[in-house]
């Protein structure tokens, strides 16, 4: 598997509080059909944090199941209890992802040695190659390039990051300090052109979730260096990229797949419907867009 390009942080369709499977296998599909090179179920924006232990993994079973080994499947799993994390991270192998996605440890905030600690952890018990994710908005916990680099060396199951941080300095020094072949993706969708230009893969994308093709086709030009036409796509998407963070994400991505008729209007609290005045911002963005 390939694990570079356009992949989406897919939403968690919902439904009379149920996961709500016709929607989320159609979203798939649509994904797919649109060109998007891989799909991470039960990400930040699938709401994972208010998913039980049983949902989480059908989820992901239902993901693995639709996308048939048409495209990369990078499964959620992280925690920030190293023991909770083990058994995500083997459900996600056990149904077939074929990466799993794991968030540095929030809210405990460890020390560098305890960070490198948890990914050793993970990977003694469940051998199934992985992406740090780095998200200090979220977790209070920035992992600098130096313990990065000291979590490849100890664990060659860590086979990439999603860096979300923004900062191009920092990811450019995951680059060099970590190699070529170590797969950076951008987990902020206004910086994925920059990030490719010193050395990113890809993106883990919230905006892709609407304008798949769109993303793809961002990566792909720039693989095809196509400079012009990525730079393009890249100033047509920065008003939607905007758009997503209104309110706290996935809120308006989902508000926006409803308008557009994909899925249902169901959030899981603590997370709640958009604001009226904020909704009729992100019509007008999506009407200009083409979108509804």
């Amino acid at each position: 598997m390939q694990f570079s390009g356009a992949f989406t942080a897919l939403v968690t369709p919902f439904k009379n509080n149920q996961i709500d499977e016709e929607a989320y296998r159609k979203l798939i599909e649509w994904q797919l059909e649109q060109g998007i090179d891989g799909v991470v179920p039960c990400g930040t924006t699938g709401e994972s944090a208010t998913l039980s232990h049983e949902e989480h993994k059908q989820v992901i079973s239902i993901c693995v199941d639709q996308v048939k080994g048409r495209v990369p499947v990078v499964a959620g799993a992280g925690s920030n209890c190293t023991k909770e994390a083990i058994e995500l991270t083997r459900y996600a192998r056990d149904a077939g992802a074929n990466a799993a996605l794991l968030i540095t440890p929030y809210y405990n905030k460890p020390t560098p040695d305890g960070v490198v600690e948890h990914f050793k952890a993970i990977a003694a018990e469940v051998s199934i190659p992985f992406f740090i994710y780095n998200v200090p908005g979220r977790t209070s916990l920035n992992v600098m390039p130096d313990t990065i680099a000291r979590i490849v060396k100890e664990v060659p199951e860590a086979i990439g990051i999603k860096e979300a941080t923004g900062n191009l300095k920092q990811v450019s020094d995951v680059v060099e300090e970590c190699g070529p072949d170590f797969v950076v993706l951008s987990g902020d969708d206004f910086t994925v052109l920059p990030l490719l230009s010193v050395g990113g893969h890809g993106v883990i994308s919230v905006v892709s979730n609407i304008v798949p093709n769109m993303m793809h086709s961002l990566c792909k030009a720039y693989a095809e260096k196509d400079l012009d036409n990525a730079k393009r796509i890249h100033f047509e998407m920065a008003a939607l990229c905007r758009a997503m963070f209104f309110e706290t994400n996935p809120i308006p991505v989902k508000t926006s797949l409803v308008l557009m008729g994909k899925i249902q209007p169901e959030f899981r609290l603590p997370l709640v419907p958009m604001r009226p005045e904020n909704q009729e911002k992100l019509k007008v963005v999506l009407k200009d867009k083409g979108l509804i």
